[in-house]
């Protein structure tokens, strides 16, 4: 396998020409911008504003566009001080077409989370604060450029990621947890939940359906977004999903029933945008499905996608020998109860119609450190999923 070698993320942008505001030394940051709203959204906070590190733009105005290296290059000066970061590589199971599409899945940790509920007892404080992680957060999203991003545990989509982010080309959606855990934490800033952003240059959007995912006919705080997108330069569609299942031991029954009800509505949304071809079959639209399961391997959840009829497969299985084994892990944290070292997060794909290209490999033991995630280079206790996929050429 053809192996390509990438700095890991991480770093702080400073303060951008284009896109950030010189804070007085005065203390003047408490100053909030209006988001200036193109359309009505039933999820919009009537009160949200810009992050004022981010833009300065007063309502109404138009915001420039930016340029993505350019930003990249200043997040990376600006926490220079930070620690060495590890290196990721980039295993290349098989030789694209050429047209390959970038997908990368990454719970991001919701920030009332982070300093309210979870406990990292080994993250200092001053690593988990907004105004550092918001910056690694963007700087890991530009080191590896994906043309579709999915992201959980979402909580400041409104005033940071989304209006940053569409200055850099990408349009999104986002679907809040109905019940969110971030409202009981003090000065939160709204509901965690899934974002779906894609790169307009490569994709026209075509249709998305936001999903508050059942069980037993039971509505429960956990959803997902389930969107069609169209290739620019393939004309071919693709279907993509982001979700979040429920947390916890004892809760396996509930997620295994969650995903069922995801894969029975992804399966809706597909067959109503199949292809109808000259031999009178329908064409299913390739897909590709995100997610923060919170599910071992070895849970029925998985086992469902693995046996779904949709023909699913998992891409992080290719970093294995023998392509059938999932990572060691893709969350490393240390809490009150102990050390947690598994793998929760996958990238599905359908095999029949998609092949994986390229798949980032995870750092090792000794680059995470004995601390464990987050920590003052990374801004999350997950780690992020960056695929390079490719249509197969007989479909």
């Amino acid at each position: 396998m053809e192996t390509m070698t990438y700095p890991m993320g991480g770093g702080a942008t400073r303060l951008y020409s284009a896109l950030a505001h010189t804070l007085s030394s005065s203390g003047g940051s408490s100053r909030r911008v209006p988001l200036p709203l193109t359309h009505l959204d039933p999820y919009q906070p009537a009160d949200t504003t810009l992050d004022p590190d981010f833009c300065h733009e007063q309502k109404g105005s138009t915001m420039s566009p930016l340029d993505p290296a350019e930003v990249l290059q200043q997040c990376e000066e600006a926490l220079s001080d930070r620690p060495a970061r590890f290196r990721r590589t980039f295993i290349r199971p098989s030789n694209g077409n050429g047209d390959t599409i970038r997908v990368m899945q990454w719970n991001i940790l919701a920030q009332a989370l982070g300093e309210g509920l979870d406990s990292f007892v080994l993250c200092p404080p001053e690593a988990l604060s907004w105004l550092r992680r918001k910056y690694l957060i963007l700087d890991e999203i530009l080191t590896y450029r994906p043309h579709i991003l999915c992201l959980q545990e979402v909580d400041h989509y409104f005033d940071t990621l989304q209006p940053v982010l569409a200055r850099l080309g990408y349009s999104s959606r986002f679907c809040p947890k109905p019940w969110s855990p971030c409202l009981d934490v003090e000065g939160n800033n709204g509901p965690d939940g899934c974002a779906l952003f894609f790169d307009e240059s490569r994709f026209e959007f075509l249709d998305c359906v936001s999903l508050q995912l059942s069980a037993m006919m039971i509505p429960t705080n956990q959803v997902a977004l389930v969107m069609i997108l169209r290739c620019r330069s393939t004309g071919r569609c693709v279907c993509v999903a982001v979700t979040h299942l429920k947390a916890r031991s004892g809760w396996e029954w509930l997620r295994s029933a969650q995903g069922s009800d995801l894969l029975r509505q992804v399966q809706n949304v597909v067959q109503k945008h199949a292809v109808r071809t000259s031999a009178g079959s329908d064409f299913q639209i390739p897909l590709i499905i995100c997610g923060d399961f919170n599910a071992v391997p070895n849970e029925e959840v998985y086992c469902r996608f693995v046996t779904s009829p949709l023909g699913l497969d998992s891409a992080y299985k290719k970093l294995s020998k023998d392509c059938s084994t999932e990572p060691q892990y893709t969350t490393w944290k240390i809490r009150p109860t102990g050390e947690c070292c598994t793998t929760l997060d996958y990238i599905w794909y359908t095999r029949d119609t998609l092949r994986v290209d390229a798949v980032l490999d995870m750092p090792s033991d000794k680059e995470i450190g004995p601390n464990r995630l987050p920590s003052f280079s990374y801004p999350s206790d997950h780690l992020s999923l960056v695929c390079d996929f490719s249509f197969k050429e007989d479909q």
